[in-house]
Order: C-alpha cells, then structure tokens, then sequence
C-alpha cells in the first residue's frame, strides 16, 4: 500500500533548488542581472505551502511564469481550500467514526453523489501524481471544493446539519461523507500543501485518535467500485441540470422582488412528458432540500398565481411566489404554524427530543 510521503517527487525539490526562471512578463530572470525572486522572500510574506502550491500548480514543460497577481490568484485558492476543510471540521464536532459512521447503503442521495465524485477525485488527482503532472492534482482538488463541495453539497447539507437532531440518520449521513472527503483531500494535499494538511490530520486525529501520528504515515486514498459508479453519475447529472434551471429561476425571482432569501420561496414545478423522467428522480422534499426553499410543489398544471419563469436551457416552467407563514427562527424555513418566538414543527420535533 502506498503512503503519502512517497507522493512527493524529486522535481519539487529542482525547482526550488534552480529557483524560478521567468518573471509575470516572460523576462528570463538571471542572477547575474538581479532581477530573480527569492525563495524565502515568497515564504517569508506568503508562507510555505503557497510558494509549494505555486511550484505544483505550475506545469514545467512550459515556461515557468511568476507575478505578484499569479501568487494573489494562488493565495485565494489556498483559501478557498483551507475554509473547506474548516467546514467540515467545524461541522464534525461530535462526531464518533468508529461508532457513528452511516453504511454507504444507508446513505442520503446526495452523500452517495458526493462520495461518487470524492472517487473520481482520487483516480484523476493519482494518476496525475504518478505522471509527473503536478498541476492537475492541484486545480481538480481546487475545483471539486469550490464547485461540488462549497456551491453545491456543503451549501445544501448546512439545514441537515444545522436543524436535524445531532444523532439524527440524516446528519450522521452527511457527517460520514464529509469525514471521509476530509480524510481523502488531506492526503492528497499532502504532497503540496504539506504544512496544512498536516495541521488538518492533527485535527482529525483530535476526532479520531486512532488515525496514524502524521498525514505521511497514513495510506495513500484507494478507489472503492462499489462507490465509484457511472449510474451515479448519469443519475445527478440529470438532477443538477434541473436544479441549475431552479436557481436560474429564484435569481429571476429576486430579482423581481418576489423573494429575499431563497427560504422564502415556494415554488411549483410544472411536470411535462419530457421532464417527468429527471423530476421522478427525487421526491418533493428532497426537491426542497435541493433547491434551498421552503416548499417544493411538482404539479400537473399551471397555478394561477404567482412569478412565471420558463427556463431555456431545460425548457421546465416555474411558478414562484412568497412561502406562506412566518419565519422559522432556528431553521429559517417559512411554516403557517410558525407565530411569534414558536418554531415549526420540524423543529419542535427535534428540540424535544
């Protein structure tokens, strides 16, 4: 089995050793001229990791470019990355691998979505690793946490994480998939952005302190078939284009002043025959939760009432208007039983559990 130190190769360290060779305007840097940029000079003011993130996110078959804009550009994408993971840690307070742990059966959709994508992650970023092409590894692990993780999953996972009761199966299903997509992006960062994902596996290991001493001693992420499957893939590829057409839809509605918050929208989906296969995917509260409002309606026919909005690129038919009710203070979802400090039923629920 292979460990995560032995990821690390030999052209990190020649690079750093010969230093950088061309500036951000394609000047060949020279030492005789003095016109080169210190090693230390990146690390004293940015750090470490992003002078090894700039080096991995560069591909040197090319010319080797730098710039005060390409390191700001590089310092976002370290950000954007290191708050992912403080998301997630943030949200696994509480949380017992080895006895709180979903099966991948019993999983939510969406965890099983997510976790199908954590796969294809691992065999993409590998095998850039083993073909000595550092730059991919890099910008698909930035991409699945801006675009997967953070637009998408984490954002719809906050009521499941936020709302339901802390042992509750919906938040323990959401809370397995996050550790083991914690446990995955560590790894794999390790060879580049060593310093934090160390700092990560330490956090980690506060959870679960069996794991190995160092994030270079613990195994390198391995591809599992029965997570990794196409039919997965079809499946929400169909399920996000609808969705894509539902957020397209909420914006045209804030827009008009219709809503605020996408909470406090109610929205009617007209069902046709060229649709119902994508729509029949979901049930209307898992719709809901999908979509981020309060209330998700799949109806046969138009409604009288209410913002219209026809979506060009899936061509569905949208109906949205202000959810009925107040405004749920822990939750934030619009309920008629809501009135005054109450909270709604769901709410109700779990607080007296």
């Amino acid at each position: 089995m292979t460990s995560v130190a032995t990821r690390e190769k030999a052209p990190f360290k020649m690079v750093l050793t010969h230093g950088f060779i061309v500036d951000g305007d394609g000047r060949k840097m020279s030492k005789s001229i003095g016109n080169v940029i210190a090693p230390q000079e990146i690390i004293e003011k940015y750090g470490a990791d992003i002078l090894r993130l700039w080096v991995a996110s560069t591909d040197y078959r090319n010319d080797v470019r730098i710039s005060e804009q390409i390191l700001s550009n590089l310092v976002e994408s370290y950000r954007r990355i290191r708050n992912t993971a403080r998301f997630i840690l943030g949200n696994l307070k509480g949380f017992v691998p080895s006895s709180g742990m979903a099966d991948y059966s019993d999983m939510f959709e969406i965890d099983k979505w997510i976790l199908a994508k954590n796969q294809r992650l691992i065999s993409r970023a590998t095998k850039g690793y083993e073909d000595f092409e550092f730059h991919l590894p890099t910008y698909m692990i930035h991409h699945f946490c801006v675009n997967d993780l953070s637009a998408i999953y984490l954002d719809v996972c906050k009521d499941r994480l936020y709302a339901e009761h802390a042992d509750s199966s919906e938040r323990r299903s959401c809370q397995s998939a996050m550790w083991i997509i914690l446990g995955t992006l560590t790894r794999m960062l390790a060879p580049v952005l060593s310093f934090t994902s160390e700092e990560i596996w330490q956090e980690m290991r506060k959870i679960d302190p069996t794991l190995p001493e160092s994030v270079f001693l613990s195994s390198w992420p391995e591809i599992e078939d029965r997570i990794l499957q196409e039919s997965v893939d079809l499946k929400w590829e169909n399920i996000l284009s609808v969705r894509g057409g539902i957020c397209r839809a909420l914006e045209a509605a804030r827009a008009s002043g219709i809503i605020g918050h996408s909470l406090d929208a109610e929205i009617d989906l007209l069902s046709e025959e060229e649709n119902r296969g994508s729509l029949a995917l979901l049930d209307e509260k898992d719709w809901a939760a999908l979509a981020i409002v309060s209330s998700f309606r799949i109806v046969n026919s138009s409604t009288d009432n209410g913002f219209s909005w026809k979506d060009e690129e899936t061509g569905i038919d949208f109906v949205i208007r202000k959810a009925p009710g107040e405004k749920c203070p822990r939750c934030w979802k619009r309920s008629v039983d809501v009135s005054g400090e109450s909270v709604c039923p769901r709410c109700l629920a779990v607080l007296g559990e």
